[in-house]
Parts: C-alpha cells; sequence; structure tokens
C-alpha cells in the first residue's frame, strides 16, 4: 500500500479545503454532501455525541450560523493507498483561549467518492 501517494493526497487536501470553508459559511448542503450519508456515520463534537446522518443533519439544522470562523494553525493529512485518509487540524477562534483539535476519516466509496465517515472535535484544556 502506497503512503501519500502525491495525486491521493492532492484529492484530499481539495476536499478537506471545501469542507473547512463550508464550515466558516455555514453551507450545511455541502457539509451535509462531504459525509457519508449512512447511519454508521459518527460526529463527536465538543457538546454533541451524533451517530447517524439523520442525527448529524439535525444537529447542524438546529446550529446557530455564528461564530464558526476559526484559524487552523497546523495540518496533518495522511493518505493510505487511494482509498482511505485521515485529517487533523488544530485551530484557534477568536476570544476563546482553548486549542481546539479536528479529526476526520475519510473513505472512498466506488459510487460516491471521498466521504467522511468519522469526524472528532475537541478543546484542549479546561
Amino acid at each position: 500500500m502506497k503512503i501519500n501517494d502525491p495525486a491521493v493526497l492532492a484529492d484530499v487536501r481539495l476536499l478537506f479545503q471545501c469542507y473547512e470553508r463550508a464550515l466558516v459559511e455555514n453551507d450545511v448542503e455541502t457539509l451535509d454532501a462531504l459525509f457519508w450519508d449512512n447511519a454508521a456515520t459518527v460526529r463527536y463534537g465538543v457538546g454533541e455525541t451524533l451517530y447517524g446522518m439523520e442525527e448529524i443533519r439535525a444537529f447542524r439544522a438546529a446550529r446557530p450560523a455564528t461564530g464558526l470562523a476559526r484559524t487552523v494553525t497546523r495540518t496533518q493529512i495522511t493518505v493510505f493507498g487511494d482509498h482511505s485518509a485521515t485529517t487533523h487540524i488544530e485551530f484557534t477562534r477568536d476570544g476563546v483561549s482553548r486549542i481546539g483539535r479536528q479529526t476526520q476519516t475519510w473513505i472512498r466509496f466506488p459510487d460516491a467518492g471521498w466521504k467522511v465517515v468519522s469526524a472528532h472535535v475537541s478543546l484542549m484544556g479546561g
């Protein structure tokens, strides 16, 4: 298995940048399209635990569309072969002293392309 094939890495990096842009702009349609539409998809947030795409959609529909801007301070993307990848970032938000972290697992499906199947967002410290 080839690790970090440049072409595959570039594809995932572009999709991840699309995700980040959609997140800070609250483009819920794009966010939903980038996640695997399945009951097995999981998203752990800072204050929520969501199992399945229906719970993720409901959370996004109810979430306030303010305060979403953030500055990514570190990014690590690793691709494994041409069908799986992980993305990790550290980020800060204005007015928030704690450092945020986000991890995503991406899988490339034959019929749907690259999708996030698992995500976890947390804040460091107390």
